[in-house]
């Protein structure tokens, strides 16, 4: 049971990512329902509507007013699912309101469960997309008002996040997004990364255009722009990011090899020097593959974990199945393999051509791939047709 007392924020046990909340009858029992539909929910209600069975369900009972359970609830869990009136949780979580990109998506149902409404951190949180799937757990109809959402067109801050894009900055998506919106004209720029970013089965709407360079789209003089690329832009390109967004795909494979023992801040400087060489962005970074012989290498091992990057080991006969342009008797001797970082990067990439075959530098050899997604023939350039 949790007593709810003013001053204090109540403890909580969170076992799953959204939080359902309810506070009457009707709402309790649609939450028992709701509860059982999402395996990833913790239920909370109102003591006086005890069943007997919340300890075996591991429902979690409350008692005093419901406005003070939300400090709790809103750093704890990713949405918040709530049957109570608009207006009562629009009152209960403003005092608590930060950031569209910190707070919790929160969803509103009403007492008859015939609405399902999205009102809080409908993108970044996740708030629309959770409505969609309540609503339809439910038979009841979902409400959302984002106007991307509504005119069926691109949601700039989410704009390939199911592919791990990262915008370079943030400072300009209100503007953009307000561009996307009012039809003014918008250069969608892809030099690299998934093609499929476009949701719907319609085609982009007229005042959206894709080009395959900055050069191209600054030409054509758009109003706003989305730019992904894995390049660092030169400066005479720098002029499209006055009203426009850059995205960083992952779009990159580094190849590695290094010496046993090779440290991490080494590897690291390597990497960073090389990247600088080529104008490529280290956010774009998908990858780093090398030999299995060095799946527990330290140094590696660190780098890859402080990025969050895929690690990817292959076997020797593996990297032998693959043509290099300057195979080693050397490195065959003590590996098995007659070179480790650029036959890595082109099999994890697919790229017949890398960026830069080979580079050695102290204890590292490293190659860099651009992975090279099919731009033509499915996802935006369907759309546009």
């Amino acid at each position: 049971m949790i007593t709810l007392r003013e001053g204090e924020i109540p403890a909580i046990r969170q076992h799953g990512d959204y939080a359902i909340v309810a506070i009457t009858k009707h709402g309790v029992e649609m939450a028992r329902k709701l509860h059982g539909s999402f395996s990833h929910s913790d239920l909370y209600y109102m003591s006086k509507f005890e069943r007997g069975d919340e300890e075996a369900r591991g429902i979690q009972m409350f008692e005093g007013s419901v406005r003070l359970l939300f400090p709790a609830l809103f750093p704890a869990y990713k949405g918040l699912i709530i049957i109570i009136s608009l207006g009562a949780v629009i009152r209960m979580i403003a005092p608590l309101l930060e950031d569209k990109k910190k707070d919790p998506g929160v969803v509103v149902i009403d007492d008859r469960g015939e609405h399902v409404i999205s009102v809080l951190s409908g993108h970044l949180g996740g708030a629309n997309e959770l409505t969609r799937e309540v609503a339809a757990a439910m038979g009841a109809r979902p409400v959302i008002t984002t106007a991307s959402d509504v005119q069926g067109t691109i949601a700039v801050d989410l704009f390939g996040r199911r592919f791990g894009w990262e915008w370079e900055s943030d400072e300009l998506l209100t503007p953009i997004s307000a561009s996307v919106v009012n039809e003014e004209q918008v250069a969608v720029v892809q030099e690299s990364g998934e093609p499929g970013w476009w949701l719907y089965d319609t085609p982009l709407p007229a005042n959206i255009r894709t080009y395959g360079s900055v050069a191209d789209a600054l030409a054509a003089k758009p109003q706003a722009a989305l730019v992904v690329t894995h390049r660092i832009l030169r400066p005479e390109e720098e002029a499209i990011l006055a009203n426009g967004v850059l995205y960083r795909p992952k779009a990159i494979a580094l190849g590695i090899g290094c010496n046993r023992g090779t440290a991490a801040e080494e590897i690291e400087a390597v990497i960073a020097e090389t990247l600088a060489e080529l104008q490529f962005s280290v956010r774009s970074v998908k990858a780093v593959c090398t030999i299995d012989l060095k799946k527990d290498e330290e140094g590696l091992l660190a780098v890859v974990q402080k990025h969050g990057w895929a690690f990817v080991t292959y076997t020797p006969a593996e990297l032998n199945t693959v043509a290099i342009e300057d195979p080693s008797d050397t490195v065959f001797k003590f590996t098995g393999a007659y070179a480790v970082s650029e036959p890595a990067a082109k099999l994890y990439s697919g790229a017949q051509q890398l960026a830069l075959v080979k580079k050695k530098s102290g204890n590292v050899t490293i190659s860099v791939a651009v992975i090279p997604f099919p731009l033509e023939g499915s996802g935006a350039a369907d759309a546009a047709r």
